[in-house]
């Protein structure tokens, strides 16, 4: 095929798709390729269309399976991509940083691969690869650009990430997140200050902080106490309304950061601190600079200033070496901790890292019986924290998504300030996504509540207004259809992994 053929465009208008695996961090990253794309002059292809002039795979690697679900998507776009002059398939992401050249000699029609550190190249990697009709690999090997410098086409007009640093200076043996996406390094405060002013001037009300180990924040530019001072800083920006971060790291948790939560008000009540195991032995040998007394004290610290913060944790079941005295241990944390959520994972082997080659690989058949033991035991504690619910006067977020069955239900969902999920009663009059309701708890459910009876009070905000004329704009549009906002809040931790590409 020639280069004029592969530059002709479907429709007139060059549409594009991105897929995205794992993270948090891989999510904001796919806001940013698509505000390239569109800063580039595509438009974004109708939901299900499935017929995407650019399709770009944003990857994970932290999973053992991650590169077969991969080839195995190229594979199923082989044969329309040959059927189709003018499509291209790009990959990027922290499989395309770990593979390479890899990809290109596995899937030979991918036209564009690219690394976590140089996302801002795609647009040009793709006209390259028309003129030169042939497949671009550039991976660089530090940061080009901090992405917050880079256009974005964010998901929600009223719920926003704001990345305060990439990278990660721990060493986890199961994890092989630093390898690819580099050492810390952090953004200037003003700089992040900046950006939420701006956000909320647009209409958002609420943000999420995000880092590979957040609340490691300043250890870059020589601070210690810069994320507590950020925390605080964020409670002076007038229309902030809700604040977030994930996910903290044990070791970097100081009382500094407990109490600016606490004396912040526009913090929420809520907190993702992985634990991964409960076992001594096994925390040192997953290299988890903390132990148990240390991560239980810190839970302890944090009830004692917010009595009604919700707590969440990642926990790793099958570690090697694991024994079931480990798990014991593991199982004991979960009782004393009482999480409200637990992401709770097999081990898996990651290639690449240390884990992957120690002795002491646990049985398939004995690690599942773990896992179904922590499961039960989550599900019944998270059971308990929620009916402690039942009662309670709550405002609520409005979302658009989180409630599957809204529409049969003649509900809507929002969700609470320590992120609880709740379904509430439609009310008479019209409430918009960002917008705040006032509610009373009726019932819980494990991972929901319920508010059966009249809303109490209905806010309409500034996040409404700027949600309701996105999704005018968006409907005017003669071509390309937003996929969907996201869930309000911190959007939902993806099933592979929970919090940090698991090396938090």
């Amino acid at each position: 095929m020639s280069s004029i053929d592969r530059s002709q465009s479907v429709g007139g208008t060059r549409t594009y798709e991105v897929r995205t695996y794992g993270c948090q961090m891989n999510v904001h990253d796919s806001e940013r390729l698509s505000g390239l794309l569109e800063d580039a002059g595509y438009v974004r292809a109708p939901d299900g269309a499935d017929e995407a002039d650019v399709v770009v795979f944003n990857t994970c690697a932290v999973r053992e399976n991650a590169d077969n679900k991969l080839y195995g998507n190229l594979g199923h776009l082989a044969p329309k991509k040959a059927s189709r002059p003018g499509m291209q398939i790009a990959v990027g992401g922290c499989l395309a940083q770990k593979d390479r050249d890899t990809i290109v000699k596995r899937a030979p029609w991918v036209d564009v691969v690219f690394g976590t550190h140089n996302i801002g190249k795609l647009p040009v990697l793709l006209e390259r690869a028309r003129v030169q009709d042939e497949a671009q690999v550039e991976i660089a090997e530090s940061l080009e650009a901090f992405p917050s410098t880079l256009p974005t086409r964010r998901e929600s007009a009223y719920a926003a990430w704001v990345s305060i640093s990439v990278g990660c200076n721990n060493t986890c043996t199961f994890c092989i997140v630093p390898a690819l996406r580099g050492k810390e390094k952090d953004r200037r405060p003003g700089d992040i200050l900046a950006e939420i002013e701006a956000l909320v001037a647009e209409g958002v009300s609420e943000i999420t902080l995000l880092g590979q180990n957040v609340n490691a924040y300043g250890s870059d530019i020589g601070d210690r106490e810069a994320f507590s001072k950020l925390l605080r800083a964020c409670g002076k920006i007038e229309g902030l309304e809700r604040v977030r971060f994930t996910s903290p790291h044990p070791r970097d948790f100081t009382d500094d950061v407990i109490a600016a939560m606490a004396e912040t008000p526009n913090v929420m009540p809520q907190l993702h601190m992985p634990l991964q195991s409960g076992s001594d032995p096994v925390l040192k040998a997953m290299r988890r600079s903390y132990r148990q007394e240390r991560f239980l004290g810190i839970i302890e610290k944090v009830r004692a200033a917010i009595p009604h913060a919700a707590i969440s944790t990642d926990i790793i079941v099958g570690f090697p070496g694991e024994t079931e005295e480990d798990f014991e241990q593991t199982l004991h944390v979960v009782r004393e901790a009482r999480f409200a959520q637990a992401f709770t994972f097999q081990y898996s082997k990651r290639p690449g890292t240390p884990a992957a080659e120690m002795d002491g690989q646990i049985p398939k058949k004995v690690v599942q019986e773990r896992y179904e033991r922590l499961v039960a035991l989550q599900e019944e504690i998270s059971w308990e924290e929620n009916r402690k619910q039942v009662g309670r006067t709550l405002e609520l977020m409005v979302a658009e998504g989180e409630g599957r069955k809204d529409d049969s239900t003649h509900r809507l969902s929002g969700r609470a300030p320590d992120a609880r999920l709740v379904h509430f009663t439609k009310p008479d009059q019209e409430v918009r996504p960002g917008d705040v309701v006032t509610v009373e708890i009726t019932y819980a459910a494990p991972h929901h509540l319920l508010a059966e009876g009249p809303v109490l009070e209905v806010r309409r905000t500034r996040a409404g207004d700027a949600w309701e004329k996105r999704n005018a704009a968006e409907k005017a549009k003669p071509v390309g259809v937003m996929l969907g906002l996201p869930k309000i809040g911190a959007p939902e931790p993806l099933p592979a992994v929970a919090s940090g590409c698991g090396c938090d």
